[in-house]
């Protein structure tokens, strides 16, 4: 299990690397034109990233490796020291600012505590960025599940995006103990979400497998929003349950928040099919690798 947890980790930065260079563009003909098939990791083409160099972050990824920094630091998660490395890290940031970090920055600064904390978004990216909490606790679920929701809530105070990390959480736990991605999808949606909106959004995307991604992105919506990313990251997991790479390119080439679908694609996929299935020429390239697999070593377990 220890190797699939930590090809899952680093699928998920991955992803968000991969998403960096065309991250937050809508307008997929712009991709064709510039790249073609995009299938490595590129400067970003937007002001948003403006300074960040290919095989770097965006500001999600940023937020999940300072996730990963606290919890090996602390060796587990503890929402007080997260919350402390979180407005550290941000102090000096020369990245961009979403509306939640810019909230969250805000209630901290008028004293509310990180039970209190997080901003009225409800972008996906709070509930995507747990794969070093899956690492961390991949043999106790309950403390995954509750370390999953209080650090998406830290930032992002709606009942969706909380949800949708445990769902996250759930699904990843069956797959590391070689449930199909698809059987935990479905598993999860019945034995614990089988309420709105989950039951449409994951029924939604589900259906959608034998669609072109890129149309079926473009009903879903591309945007940061939770109702949007969360059905189209469904999508994404099943339609390519077999090929990692496939999967993270196809999400890119939609468009739009591509960093918040790829890096829970990247967690499920990442723990289903292993090192293997991660180019080796992303990982090569990747910044943080080498600080990334030190954190986790620093974690160790079986």
């Amino acid at each position: 299990m220890r190797e699939k947890a930590n090809a899952m980790v680093l699928a998920s930065f991955a992803a968000d690397a991969l998403a960096l260079g065309v991250h937050w563009v809508y307008n997929t003909r712009v991709i064709d034109k510039k790249f073609g098939r995009l299938t490595h990791f590129v400067k970003p083409m937007t002001s948003y990233h403006a300074g960040k160099s290919a095989g770097e972050f965006t500001h999600y990824g940023d937020q999940m490796l300072t996730l990963l920094e606290s919890v090996a630091a602390f060796n587990g998660f503890n929402i007080d020291h997260f919350s402390q490395t979180w407005q550290n890290f941000f102090k000096d940031y020369e990245g961009y600012f979403d509306q939640a970090t810019k909230g969250t920055l805000e209630n901290f600064v008028q004293g509310k505590d990180p039970s209190e904390s997080g901003s009225s978004s409800e972008d996906l990216s709070g509930a995507a960025r747990i794969a070093p909490l899956a690492f961390c606790y991949r043999d106790n679920l309950e403390t995954l599940v509750a370390s999953a929701r209080a650090q998406a809530l830290m930032t992002h105070k709606h009942p969706h995006v909380a949800d949708a990390a445990e769902f996250f959480a759930r699904v990843v736990w069956k797959v590391l103990r070689d449930t199909s991605p698809c059987a935990a999808i479905q598993e999860v949606l019945t034995g614990n979400f089988d309420k709105a909106p989950f039951q449409e959004w994951v029924t939604d995307g589900m259906d959608s497998k034998d669609r072109d991604t890129r149309q079926a992105i473009g009903d879903f919506g591309q945007m940061c929003e939770i109702g949007a990313g969360f059905p189209g990251t469904i999508h994404l997991i099943v339609k390519y349950e077999g090929d990692l790479k496939e999967a993270l390119v196809e999400n890119i080439m939609a468009g739009g928040d591509s960093s918040a679908r790829g890096m829970a694609v990247g967690l499920i996929l990442g723990a289903s099919l292993g090192h293997e299935a991660i180019p080796y020429q992303w990982l090569s390239e990747l910044r943080q690798c080498q600080h990334i697999t030190e954190l986790l070593n620093r974690l160790g377990g079986e």
